[in-house]
Order: structure tokens, then sequence, then C-alpha cells
């Protein structure tokens, strides 16, 4: 059987080397409506009206804030992200925040540049320069909120540079635990990280738990003199109460890459215009990993790194035909899709049954033909919410 031809709509401009990935029978389309599929960064689709036919979004970045998740899952349509594609552009940008926090890097420039018609200007420079002096980070502590892909990263090269580390992370993955270095200290709550830094850095997904956990509490039990640095989102950050922090010294630097009425404003703050991930290199991976997790979703009905359905991977169909069920992760639905293919003579070779949170995810390999109107019968059953006929060779 010759596979499906596909139409991908691109919200934003994607990487071609990720775009080259898409097999032959795959199409850039300019009609959403005809779309099987989006890639996107960072445009903004809360109001987007979903066409029918649409299956899958791909989050070429690991942020989400961006795409309408619940409304996502309630039409049964997966969202991916691209975790720790842009890791290695964001550390890099960190480091370069950590540099920039403990020396006044920024304001030397600056300095030189007002300066720069003097023709007496290397004299000036010998007496101005003491005016930009700043500290050194090797021997100070930083700590690290959130040990992901990035935060992980940042840790183990702050480690490199002679910084102690004070890594927090309650949820932290194997595979991070295997990456860190074993030097770095773990912290049983933020609260020791915010006594014991003199910089912090904020590496955690922005959700209604993590809105402003950095607020007038958190910074009351933060050295005098912290150095915070904020290169996740800006909306971790209590940016109104940091204000009176960094008016009194209480927060020496604050460095933002997220632009915003407040913070471009904030004395003592440095904020960079979102440049995490903005490297070529960086654009590539999201570019690459997007595109292949999207068209082996499309293709094969396997999920990796999604955001609101679970992780789920049968290879690809050597069977008759395949049939994706997306539904919700409540009692009975295994039983009920089990008995509609008994009862109508279709025998299950494999099957694979995931859930995550509210949503659950049902992909059966069929050994026999399966009939015209499988999928409308089988939405049917209360708590589906999309059936695919993901492949049939017939």
């Amino acid at each position: 059987m010759l596979p499906k031809e596909r139409k991908i709509f691109c919200m934003n401009n994607i990487a071609s080397v990720g775009l080259n990935k898409f097999r032959k029978g795959y199409e850039l389309t300019e009609n959403l409506n005809e779309a099987a599929g989006i890639l996107v960064r960072s445009a903004d689709m809360k109001n987007t009206d979903f066409p029918e036919n649409l299956r899958a979004i791909a989050r070429a970045g690991a942020g989400v804030n961006n795409i309408p998740i619940e409304k996502c899952s309630e039409n049964g349509i997966v969202v991916f992200n691209t975790p720790g594609a842009n890791a290695n552009s964001v550390k890099e940008l960190v480091l370069a925040g950590l540099l920039i926090a403990s020396r006044d890097i920024y304001g030397g420039i600056k300095w030189v540049k007002d300066n720069a018609d003097n023709s007496d200007i290397a004299k000036l420079t010998e007496k101005a320069k003491k005016n930009f002096a700043g500290h050194e980070i090797y021997g100070k502590t930083l700590g690290v909120i959130g040990l992901g892909a990035i935060g992980v990263r940042v840790a183990n090269a702050a480690v490199s540079l002679g910084m102690n580390v004070l890594g927090y992370d309650p949820y932290l993955s194997l595979k991070s635990a295997w990456l860190l270095s074993p030097v770095i200290k773990h912290a049983d709550t933020p609260e020791e990280v915010y006594a014991a830094s003199d910089f912090i850095t904020i590496h955690v997904p922005a959700m209604d738990s993590t809105k402003h956990m950095i607020n007038s509490e958190a910074l009351s039990k933060m050295k005098h003199g912290v150095k915070i640095l904020n290169f996740a989102r800006d909306v971790l950050v209590d940016e109104d109460v940091l204000e009176e922090k960094l008016k009194s010294g209480d927060v020496e630097k604050y460095i933002s890459d997220f632009p915003n009425s407040l913070s471009v404003k904030l004395q003592n703050a440095i904020v960079l215009p979102h440049l995490g991930a903005s490297t070529e290199e960086a654009e590539d991976n999201c570019a690459i990993m997007a595109a292949i997790q999207l068209q082996d979703y499309l293709d094969n009905g396997n999920i990796t790194n999604s955001v609101n359905y679970p992780e789920t991977n049968a290879g690809i169909c050597d069977t008759e035909a395949r049939v994706a069920i997306l539904h919700r992760n409540i009692p009975n639905m295994l039983s009920q899709i089990t008995s509609f293919f008994g009862k109508n003579g279709l025998n299950i070779e494999n099957l694979l049954n995931k859930a995550k949170g509210q949503y659950a995810y049902t992909l059966l390999d069929i050994s026999h033909k399966m009939p015209d109107d499988t999928a409308e019968r089988l939405k049917e059953i209360d708590g589906v919410l999309r059936v695919r006929r993901v492949k049939e060779n017939n």
C-alpha cells in the first residue's frame, strides 16, 4: 500500500532542514483547513479554529503556552514539543547571563560607546574602568531550580567554571539524574536554594502551579544582593514585587530573556529579546525533532514527546490494519474497545493502552480488513474523542 499523502501547515518559518525530513507524499499547504498537521514555533494559537481534519500540532521548541492544550485534548489533537532540542543554546545564554550579572559588562560597553568621539578615550578608560568592576563567579554558589534538559546542562557547566551548585527538582527524571555531575548538591526544598545561593537560575515550565513562584515570600528568604536569572518564562517571577527588591538592593541584578512592559523598565535589570533558543543550531534541531515526531504519529500512530497524550510506540504496522483511539482515561474503556473488535470478528494482534492524566490512547494492530464504518461506530462509545484509521493494507 502506498503511504497516504498528507498536508502540513506552518504557522511560523520552520527551518528547511526539518521540513526536508518529511517523506515523499507530504507537502506544505497555505490552507489551514486542509492540514493534517501543524508546525509552529511562537505563533499564538489560542484563538485558532482547528479544522476537523487536523490530527496533530508539533511545537518546534519546549514551551507550549501559545497552544490551547485543553482544547486540543478534547478534540483528540495530539500536541508535541521538542524538549532538549534547544537546551545547549539556552545553556550558553544562561552562562552569558551569569557573567553579565556578576561583571558590569553592559555598563562598560555603554560607557565606551558614549565616549567613542573623545580623543582621550584610552586615558579616560584607565580612570573609568573602576566604575564597572564586578565579581568573579568562581567559588560562588549557583542555585538551579528545575533540572530538566536545560537545568542539568547549566548546572554541569557551572561546576566546570568552578562554582558550587545546589539543585532543586522534586520531579527529577532518571535520565537527568544520570547526566547530573556527582558534585552537585541536591536541595530538598526551594528554600534551601534561596538561603544559600549567590545566583539563582530558573528552569521550570510555565504552569498555574509555577506562576509567580519567585514571589514576595521567596524573595524574602534569599541572600541580600542575590542575582536572579530567568531564561524560562517571565510569569515565573512576580516582577511587581521584584521591582522594589531591585531598588533596595536586596536583589542586585535581574537578567531576563522576556521583555514586557514592566521588565524593560526595571532598575538594575538587563532584559534580552528572547534570544535563548535563537541560534541556527537550535532552530534546526527543533525543526528536525518536530517533523520526525509529527510524521511518525501521522504515519504510524506513535506518540513521542506529547504534552497531552501518553508516550506510545508500536513501531511500523505490518498487519492488515492499525487503528488509533484517543479517549478519556475512565474505567471500562479498554473492555468496550476490545469487545467491539471481538463482536465484529476482528482479531487484535497487538494492543497498546496508555494514559496521561485525564486522557488515554489505545493503539491496535488488526489482522483483518476493518468495516468501512469502524471509526464511526467506535466514536459512539462514551468517552471516545477521536478514532484514526492509521494504516490499512488493502
